[in-house]
């Protein structure tokens, strides 16, 4: 009796037929001739918490083996640590970047600075995957790391248009020394050397002499502080248009001949506390007029340019940097640069806080590459078919007579 009762006085608060609980009318399958655009409406959208990992949720391609598929910008990893001087990890980095860009999805990426959503842009972003590097023999990794950004540099652009176009890469690391393989097929691609603006809390343009070691190999030469040393000796790098921006480094031996290497391979040299004293648009204005406008540069942000308070994960951390406001609203303001290639390394996810910090910070600083490309390049499409320029990677070279801040 008490069941019945209780049963009569469920029934009167929720009502039993028709209920929000009871199984909805399944809908009939798509059919027609517009069967795979209802497909795609019902199930293309994904959260921020589902899907595989790709960064925002972009469609992967594996661009190296797939030469018929066209892009635009190309995000394309690099799982290479075996150049580091510290601790290790940042193989594992592309890997923590792409999951951390989770909330970056193409119905939620517009960009209020810029007015735009780089996703959903004419351009077409694609995620390349990772390029499969040895972690058994540096020398073998250096030419794979090289032959896969030459390949994948040299496409075709899905949207050709203006002087000879060529697509972007966005690199995900991975060691800082994956710039060298970087460099070395812009050198090919662009026709020249290039400026580097160089994020990082260290010089990286150390002779490897100078890491003391009674065992000698010129492979040990190739490490993720001596890159840009190697790739100056080469000519890859435009001396005398080259910037370092938040260094605090020490330096080693007796310390100054750090900086005559330095000197010689023609970099300005902005230090971290140089942002107390110039703020973030002195730091923008030195950067501007040490690179010019139309010099094809490389950005390279290793992570460990912020402050490892807030940004742990990462094989070399420097107390004494910059935060992620400050480094994020100084790329922001470089827009104008004629930026050719870019890599965010250093990520260690190992180091890392329990809320990815590190990693959402890399991926942040991605989106805003991202968004920095897609404005320039909408620009100047604007400008070439109005007849009012034409877009170009000529290599230039506008120096600065400052050699350090």
């Amino acid at each position: 009796m008490v069941v019945i009762l209780f049963v009569l006085v469920l029934c009167l608060l929720l009502p039993c037929q028709g209920s929000f609980y009871d199984n909805p009318q399944q809908d009939p399958l798509p059919s027609g001739p517009n069967a795979d655009e209802e497909l795609r409406r019902k199930w293309d959208n994904e959260w921020g918490f589902s899907g595989i990992s790709t960064f925002a949720h972009l469609k992967h391609v594996k661009c190296l083996s797939h030469r018929e598929i066209p892009f635009d910008i190309g995000i394309i990893g690099t799982p290479f640590d075996t150049a580091v001087t510290y601790r290790p990890g940042a193989r594992f980095g592309p890997r923590s970047i792409r999951a951390a860009s989770a909330r970056q999805t193409a119905s939620m990426g517009f960009n209020h600075r810029r007015g735009l959503n780089p996703y959903t842009s004419p351009y077409t972003i694609l995620d390349c995957g990772d390029i499969p590097v040895t972690p058994f023999d540096n020398a073998l990794a250096l030419r794979q790391m090289s032959e896969a950004f030459l390949e994948l540099g040299s496409r075709t652009p899905a949207l050709a248009e203006g002087d000879d176009p060529k697509p972007k890469l966005l690199t995900l690391g991975g060691d800082h020394s994956v710039a060298l393989p970087a460099l070395r097929a812009l050198n090919k691609i662009v026709g020249g050397p290039v400026a580097v603006l160089h994020f990082d809390a260290h010089l990286d343009t150390w002779n490897p002499a100078r890491y003391g070691s009674a065992w000698e190999s010129p492979q040990s030469d190739f490490n993720h502080g001596s890159m840009f040393w190697i790739a100056s000796n080469e000519g890859l790098i435009l001396n005398g248009s080259s910037a370092h921006a938040g260094l605090r480094t020490r330096l080693t031996g007796d310390g100054w001949d750090d900086y005559v290497d330095d000197d010689r391979q023609g970099f300005l040299r902005i230090s971290s506390d140089d942002i107390d004293d110039l703020g973030t648009k002195g730091i923008i204005d030195a950067i501007v007029e040490r690179i010019g406008l139309e010099t094809p540069t490389y950005l390279s942000i290793d992570i460990d340019v912020i402050d490892p308070g807030l940004c742990p994960g990462t094989g070399t951390p420097e107390p004494g940097g910059w935060t992620s406001r400050e480094l994020i609203k100084i790329i922001r303001g470089l827009e104008s640069l004629n930026v050719v290639g870019a890599d965010i390394v250093e990520v260690a996810p190992a180091y890392d806080g329990t809320g990815e910090q590190t990693a959402l910070t890399a991926a942040q600083l991605g989106f805003e590459i991202l968004t920095s490309w897609v404005s320039r390049g909408l620009k100047q499409r604007d400008e070439y078919k109005e007849g009012k320029v034409e877009t170009s990677t000529k290599v230039g070279n506008k120096g600065s007579k400052r050699d350090e801040l």
